[in-house]
């Protein structure tokens, strides 16, 4: 899984199971922000919307679950 996990100037960082690569950011898609999950098809990269939205979610939860228990 690669993840989008910032912007440095003209470059973006993205994480991926084997560390962190930096690429231009204009090489990915226009409305790329922070978090979304990319994928490389073809030499180009897109955000996989269903996945991303799927990974938000998960971490949503978890965020709530962390404060119901910081609640007791």
């Amino acid at each position: 899984m690669t993840v989008l996990d910032r912007f440095e100037g003209s470059f973006a960082v993205l994480s991926t199971e084997n560390g962190t690569i930096r690429v231009h950011a204009e090489q990915l898609p226009e409305d790329a922000r922070e978090g979304d999950i990319l994928v490389r098809r073809g030499g180009k990269w897109s955000a996989d919307k269903k996945e991303t939205e799927a990974r938000r979610a998960l971490i949503r939860e978890k965020l709530r679950s962390l404060m119901r228990d910081n609640d007791d």
